[in-house]
């Protein structure tokens, strides 16, 4: 079903009844990034997955920034009504709701965040610097491709190059690889905008909240020291690694995620590993 705010219809599922947790998919994807999970979230919880704009079924008429996803999340948990929700997020999705989180505060029960790429972060880490070097070689070929019109070539070398691992293109199944490809365009926005890779430290302070920051441990290694920036301002996470799992866990390894995330959520993840 679809919701009108901020001047766009956003598509959104709920299953399930309960305390409001709603899904917030990265980039090159929609909500269907949920499927392996949200059945089994919805079993306690009212489980709403949405597409953001421009992805999936959720139109734009302009390519949208950080802040109006920002914008949207906020408005999408008030316009169904849903009281302080607990947001999953995973990637570009937990950059946005890690800023939600700090703007509007009194709306987020709770923050479960995996590797948002807030490279930003690491400007002045000189450890990262070789790896951050191949990242931004890696997005300027991809915005060559995405504007000579080549969406599969860039949906390969974001896969195989950036999230999550050489030959990993190959080894998606067709409807996997037709969604990287769908949604290909939108990624050309967070190229564009200079907000999407960064997020200010002090601003996220004022989330008071519990949070789990989680990551996989065969993940690219920017993630860890990205989520080291942010445990100094967010003192009350729990860090937690999924083992054997890389940037899409909820897609790969459902049960390890969602064991972890009920734990969180039930209130019994004092202690990360």
């Amino acid at each position: 079903m679809g919701i009108d705010v901020n001047g766009v219809r956003l598509f959104h599922t709920t299953r399930g009844a309960g305390e409001p947790v709603v899904l917030v998919h990265g980039s090159w994807g929609d909500h269907h990034g949920w499927d392996a999970v949200a059945p089994q979230l919805a079993e306690r919880r009212a489980v709403v997955a949405y597409d953001r704009r421009g992805h999936g079924l959720s139109a734009a008429a302009r390519p949208a920034t950080v802040h109006d996803h920002v914008a949207d999340l906020a408005a999408l948990v008030e316009a169904l009504g849903l009281g302080p929700v607990h947001l999953l997020a995973s990637s570009y999705g937990a950059s946005i709701a890690l800023r939600t989180a700090a703007l509007h505060p009194e709306r987020i029960r709770s923050l479960c965040a995996h590797e948002p790429p807030l490279m930003r972060l690491l400007d002045d880490h000189a450890p990262s610097a070789p790896a951050l070097r191949a990242f931004r070689e890696a997005y300027r070929r991809i915005e060559a491709l995405l504007r000579a019109g080549r969406l599969s070539d860039a949906a390969r070398t974001f896969v195989d190059e950036i999230a999550l691992g050489p030959g990993t293109w190959d080894r998606l199944a067709p409807a996997g690889r037709e969604t990287f490809i769908r949604n290909a365009p939108t990624f050309l926005a967070e190229i564009e905008d200079p907000d999407a890779l960064a997020i200010d430290l002090r601003a996220l302070r004022a989330f008071r909240g519990p949070v789990l920051l989680t990551q996989g441990d065969r993940s690219p290694p920017l993630f860890g020291p990205i989520l080291d920036r942010l445990a100094t301002a967010l003192p009350q996470a729990t860090r937690h690694t999924i083992a054997g799992a890389g940037h899409v866990p909820h897609a790969s390894h459902p049960r390890a995620y969602v064991e972890r995330v009920e734990a969180f959520l039930a209130g019994s993840g004092a202690a990360g590993t």
